[in-house]
């Protein structure tokens, strides 16, 4: 295995490890919230998952790419759904008349 492949993988583990770490630390209550705020990232991820499409070569890296693009792409869409249902619970209900 050569270094750079090493590095990589201790960093993507490391990052696994302390990820669960502060996601299991924060209360049920706030992770809607922090996670409507997450979107930017997940846009982020989005760009990032665009610029290795374009650098792909070959079928399987097509096929890799496309699929980091998509699962990137439904990331955002799901957070703001989720944030607008998170927002909805806060705006007043219209009074019906009798």
């Amino acid at each position: 295995m050569s270094l750079d492949l090493f590095t990589a993988v201790t960093v993507f583990v490391l990052s696994v490890l302390v990820g669960f770490e502060v996601i299991s630390k924060v209360p049920a209550t706030l992770h809607t919230p922090l996670m409507s705020g997450a979107n930017s990232i997940h846009g982020i991820v989005v760009i990032g998952a665009m610029m290795v499409t374009a650098t792909a070569d070959g079928p399987f890296a097509y096929v890799l790419a496309f699929a980091a693009v998509a699962f990137g792409a439904m990331n955002v869409v799901g957070g703001y759904v989720v944030t607008d249902r998170m927002l909805e619970m806060f705006r007043t209900r219209p009074k019906l008349e009798v």
